[in-house]
């Protein structure tokens, strides 16, 4: 052990916290959030934002909701919501907004993402 170094109890994640500089969420994705954390008992669990390999465009978003941050997340806080994020996803995500929109068409979670070169017409996926 290094000197100085305070041990971490065993199990605990190790995460950071960042701020809504990295991604923001608008009342109406805040609110439907905690609805569907609600639905599934865990009104403290957080909602995992992830960006991977796929889609039309080359890459597309990931969400699912989890009970806590995993280790080396970044977890922002945003309209009363926990939001977290790997490392990898944040150099994508940085500066977004997540949106809910509720309509039969075209409805459902909505990114809008600054660092997006191009997106595809479905709007689930992007290149960057």
């Amino acid at each position: 052990m290094i000197a100085g170094s305070i041990p971490k109890p065993a199990g605990q994640p190790s995460f950071r916290v960042g701020d809504e500089r990295l991604i923001k969420v608008s009342p109406n994705a805040a609110h439907k959030v905690s609805t569907l954390l609600q639905k599934q008992g865990r009104p403290a669990g957080v909602l995992r934002v992830a960006v991977i390999g796929g889609g039309c465009s080359g890459l597309q978003y990931k969400m699912d909701l989890q009970d806590a941050p995993a280790n080396r997340d970044i977890l922002v806080e945003s309209a009363g919501i926990k939001v977290v994020v790997d490392p990898k996803s944040a150099l994508y995500v940085t500066g977004s907004e997540l949106d809910y929109i509720d309509a039969l068409q075209n409805g459902g979670f909505k990114v809008q993402n600054p660092n997006a070169a191009t997106s595809c017409s479905c709007g689930e996926s992007f290149s960057a």
